[in-house]
């Protein structure tokens, strides 16, 4: 009997897990694993998905026609021109992305360091992943030149990779690809013949509002597929609504009728109150996009004021363009490690910031990174506050690092990475008057 292949627990839910059972066991902890957006629902939003609640049908396999053009018209004022007979909608973009590599098949090129998932949804679906480093500084997206490179030789060995999957702007780097790059993806994707699948589930989170994430969709729209969802934009993971853009044409049509046939026999339809509400999210109204607003401004002060404690140890870290996420290097702190701990890469750095100080992050190797690179990723998102009360206070504070429990975790955050690296121990964020 042949077996599943092996595909172990995401990496950001197990370590959750972890976190979770020590602060359960009176442990002090600072988890700085998970993507998980910890922000209140908005009012508006959970008002719309009470009022639906008494709708129980199954509804359209893609979404139900509001939600679908809703979606369609959240991509065109972003200059993709959408209809929605090209949205299909599924329960998260997560399971939207799984079931997208079903419907193309073959292999599937993916950015090193990547999502956590995308190798895993890669064997889960039958197929092998084909790691591709990024250009430095460029998350989510495989270097073109490389993936060329890469994908020549994997069909010369009989393999088949038909897609490539990028995340724009990336998890786990925050950085964003430049224009220029995607522009040589989408000529190595034609070229190539491969499908792109652009994961952009933090578009809304690029700081710079006036420098937006640009889609692959914009240079190659006959062969990019765009997924999103309301998960980290207005921290509705629980949720769990995601929407995909189908290319144009004949291949795009051809796309959607595999999608729809794998989604009929997976989830049959999306949770119709969630669909409702999501439809209003999408539509844009003024207190959705103000919340997203105040969302992204919290963000980045607290990712700059993390960031702030990495370079005064010593870690390397590209500038975060979006994201609560960084993902530094303590590459040149890499010889007094060993010296003081014996950690020389970043699973063991991981491992001594839980065991000995109880700072929840994750290595490298969780990302695809191959061989003994001395980086982790560290997300911010759950240094808001433990409460809705609190949560609510951080996003409408003037100076989220005014407020206690952030300069807090902040501070406690660059004493833990003080007292690993040996260095000195930065000053505490001085209180606000």
């Amino acid at each position: 009997m042949s077996h599943p292949p092996p595909v172990p627990m995401s990496a950001t839910l197990a370590a959750d897990a972890v976190l979770a059972r020590r602060r359960a066991a009176g442990e002090r902890v600072l988890p700085l694993t998970s993507g998980e957006i910890g922000l209140p629902v908005l009012p508006q939003l959970a008002a719309r998905l009470g009022a639906a609640a008494g709708q129980n049908a199954y509804g359209p396999v893609d979404g139900r026609p509001a939600l679908r053009a809703a979606a369609a018209g959240y991509w065109t004022r972003r200059g993709l021109v959408t209809g929605p007979d090209r949205v299909v909608a599924g329960p998260g973009s997560k399971a939207l992305l799984f079931a997208l590599l079903l419907a193309v098949g073959g292999d599937v090129a993916v950015p090193v360091p990547g999502w956590v998932s995308y190798g895993a949804q890669a064997r889960l679906a039958g197929a092998r992943p084909l790691p591709v480093p990024i250009v430095p500084g460029e998350g989510g997206v495989p270097d073109p030149d490389r993936l060329r490179e890469a994908v020549a030789g994997a069909r010369a060995a009989g393999r088949d990779p038909r897609a490539v999957v990028v995340t724009v702007p990336d998890n786990p780097t925050g950085t964003i690809a430049s224009d220029a790059t995607l522009r040589r993806l989408a000529r190595a994707a034609r070229d190539l013949d491969l499908v792109i699948v652009s994961d952009e589930i933090y578009g809304d989170l690029v700081y710079d509002t006036a420098a937006p994430a640009v889609s692959p969709a914009v240079h190659a729209p006959e062969r990019t597929v765009v997924t999103t969802g309301l998960t980290k934009n207005l921290a509705l993971g629980g949720w769990r609504t995601g929407v995909a853009r189908l290319p144009d044409g004949e291949p795009g049509r051809h796309l959607h009728t595999r999608l729809v046939a794998v989604a009929s026999q997976i989830w049959s339809s999306p949770p119709v109150p969630v669909q409702e509400a999501a439809a209003y999210a999408f539509a844009e109204p003024p207190e959705v996009v103000e919340r997203i607003a105040a969302s992204r401004r919290l963000h980045e002060r607290v990712v700059r004021a993390v960031a702030d404690r990495l370079a005064a140890v010593g870690a390397r870290t590209a500038p975060v363009a979006a994201t609560c996420y960084l993902y530094p290097d303590f590459e040149p702190l890499r010889d007094r490690l060993d010296r003081l701990h014996g950690v020389r890469d970043g699973d063991a750095l991981a491992g001594l910031l839980l065991d000995r100080h109880g700072v929840g992050v994750l290595p490298a190797s969780a990302f695809g990174e191959p061989g003994r690179p001395l980086r982790i990723r560290l997300a911010t998102s759950r240094l808001y506050g433990d409460t809705d009360e609190r949560r609510t206070a951080a996003l409408n504070a003037e100076d989220p690092l005014s407020l206690p429990w952030i300069r807090a975790g902040v501070d406690r955050l660059g004493e833990v990475l003080a007292t690993v690296t040996g260095a000195a121990a930065p000053a505490a964020l001085a209180p606000r008057p």
